[in-house]
This record gives C-alpha cells, sequence and structure tokens, in this order.
C-alpha cells in the first residue's frame, strides 16, 4: 500500500470537520508547496538541478535550511538504495519523512492533566503572537468538555494586557484572577491558585509577560512563577506553552530557541497559519527543537484552535496528491 493510500485511510478515521479545519486553514502554506508537486510532475530525471531545485522550494516555504539539508540528504539516499529514476516516486517519500519529522519520538498531542486536581498550564511568549487570543480559545474548549476553567492576568506589564484577557474571559464565560498593573506576576499566580483551591476548578489558565519594562530579566520572572505554582500545587505546571506565530517564520523558531532552553516549556502552539505561506516552520521548529507541537491555529473562529496531529497536516499540504494517488494504486 502506497504511502499516500495509508495517509488517505488514516485521516478517515478522522472527523470530516478536523480535516477540513486543516485544508482550509493551510491554503496558502499549499500554495507554496504546489511547487513540490509541479516539480516532481514535470521533470523527467532525478539529476543535480533537481535536487537544487526542490532544495530552494522547501527554503523559500520556510521549511528551514538544516531541515531541508536533512531531508535532501535522506532523498538522496532513497534514490541510492532503491534505484529510483522518476521523481514522481519521491513524492510519496518525501511526505512520508515530513510526516516523521512531525511526529518526532511520538508524543502525545494533547496536553498532559492532573489526574488528583487541578491542572495547571501557563502559557509563555512574546508580545503580539496571540497568547491571549489562544487561552480564550483553550479555555472555551475545556468548557466544551464541561470543566471548571479560571484564568490568571500574569502579565501584569503590557498595557491592557490584563482588559484583553478580561474580555476574553466574559467571552467564554470563565472567570479571571487579577491584580492591579504593575503588579508581581508571582503574587498573581499565588492568588490564582489560592482561588482555584477554593472554587475546585479543573483548570488553570495562566498568561505571563511577554517582555518586562523594567531591569528584571523576563526568564528569571518565569522561574519565579514556576517556583511558586510548584510549592502550592506539586507537581505543577502541567503544561508551559510557547506561543508563537506562524507568520514570522525563522523569527518563531528562533523564539522557541531561546524560550525553549530557558522556561521549561514543555510544548508548542503554532498561531495564524491561516494567514501565511510559511507553514513549513512548523516542520523546521519540529526537526530541530525536542518539543512537540501541541495546537495549531488555523484560523478566527473559536474552533480552529486545533490540537496538532502530523496526518492531517502532511495531507492538508498534499491533499491533490492524496487524490491523483488513489487510481494508480487500486490499477495496480
Amino acid at each position: 500500500m502506497s504511502f499516500f493510500k495509508k495517509l488517505k485511510e488514516a485521516i478517515s478515521a478522522k472527523t470530516e470537520a478536523v480535516t477540513s479545519k486543516f485544508i482550509g486553514g493551510l491554503a496558502k502554506t499549499r500554495d507554496a508547496f504546489g511547487k513540490v508537486g509541479e516539480l516532481f510532475t514535470l521533470r523527467k530525471k532525478i539529476d543535480e538541478a533537481f535536487f537544487e531545485e526542490l532544495e530552494e522550494i522547501l527554503i523559500g516555504a520556510d521549511v528551514g535550511v538544516n531541515t531541508v539539508m536533512e531531508l535532501i540528504d535522506e532523498l538522496r539516499d532513497e534514490v541510492k538504495k532503491r534505484k529510483i529514476e522518476d521523481p514522481a516516486e519521491l513524492q510519496p517519500i518525501l511526505s512520508e519523512k515530513l510526516t516523521d519529522m512531525l511526529r518526532g519520538n511520538g508524543e502525545e498531542a494533547g496536553l498532559n492533566s492532573n489526574p488528583n486536581g487541578i491542572t495547571v498550564i501557563l502559557f509563555v511568549g512574546v508580545n503580539g503572537v496571540g497568547k491571549t487570543t489562544t487561552i480564550g480559545k483553550l479555555a472555551w474548549r475545556y468548557k466544551q468538555q464541561g470543566k471548571n476553567v479560571l484564568l490568571a492576568a500574569g502579565d501584569t506589564f503590557r498595557a491592557g494586557a490584563i482588559e484583553q484577557l478580561e474580555v476574553w474571559g466574559q467571552r467564554v464565560s470563565v472567570d479571571v484572577i487579577k491584580q492591579h498593573s504593575g503588579s508581581d506576576p508571582a503574587a498573581v499566580m499565588f492568588d490564582a491558585v489560592q482561588a482555584a483551591k477554593q472554587r475546585n476548578v479543573d483548570v488553570l489558565i495562566c498568561d505571563t509577560a511577554g517582555r518586562l519594562q523594567n531591569k528584571s530579566n523576563l526568564m528569571e520572572e518565569l522561574s519565579k512563577i514556576h517556583r511558586v505554582i510548584q510549592r502550592e500545587i506539586p507537581g505543577a505546571p502541567h503544561e508551559t506553552l510557547l506561543v508563537l506565530d506562524a507568520t514570522t517564520g525563522q523569527n518563531a523558531l528562533q523564539q522557541a530557541k531561546l524560550f525553549g532552553e530557558k522556561s521549561g516549556v514543555t510544548g508548542l502552539v503554532l498561531t495564524k497559519l491561516d494567514g501565511t505561506a510559511k507553514g513549513g516552520i512548523v516542520i523546521a521548529i519540529r526537526n530541530e527543537l525536542a518539543l512537540p507541537v501541541k495546537f495549531v491555529g488555523l484560523g478566527e473562529k473559536m474552533d480552529d484552535l486545533q490540537e496538532f496531529d502530523a496526518d492531517q497536516f502532511v495531507h492538508a499540504l498534499f491533499a491533490g496528491f492524496v487524490q491523483d494517488e488513489e487510481p494508480q494504486d487500486e490499477s495496480q
């Protein structure tokens, strides 16, 4: 059975609505990857010019230089090993390798939870990446599951950040624990944990500053927040999610490296994938960092925050090729 056939079967076992979200949300990135399809279809032989053009297309789609070089080397090896001459035969091999990269070590895409009490999820990331919006959508998602949710307004330095979180709290009918602007973020977290205990909350979602307007170090502040939460709820936070704006491409990769090394990040959220042709950055980030992508933002609607799914992602990039491959499989 071909890779595309297996991918199609894997997708068919999942809800059509989710598949539509990925296909619609990755439309611009799919256009960028369409050049890959054209290359495999139009080229008649695999030579150095073929690999150079493929390399150029993938780098242009923001897959990342290091990841592209790794992919090209692996494809060269496959060509030699399998004695492949037709470029079309490489298309499913590339797609399979991309899927494997996105799966990483096979971590579950879903969020870790606390089976014995309050689940605490900490959000980090620079300003402007869609952190507060993501928090609101995740709170809504938990509410749909019947969970009792509470928000903590720990971004006390950015003008309007507390108010922005309150707006989301009202929108999804979730209370927000806050102090005045400029307050100690760790003190807000302490208050939020106490409130969560008193109210029998299932999930506490905490916002944090993207930068500080004083001389203190952001990473030190995040470490302090971690210590306060851990002291009150052993084992918490159960997730520290770094939010990245996919439209910033390679800059998002640099942010992931900085935060991932110093702030205890356990997973990533890639926002605004629907607004960019640079969705290949998901592949670069997943391959270069030992961090799972937990969620992706595929639109403005409340349910457009979707759990990341490697099969859905690659299917959305090469949806046309999945259909094209089917008749060939059936005639074999």
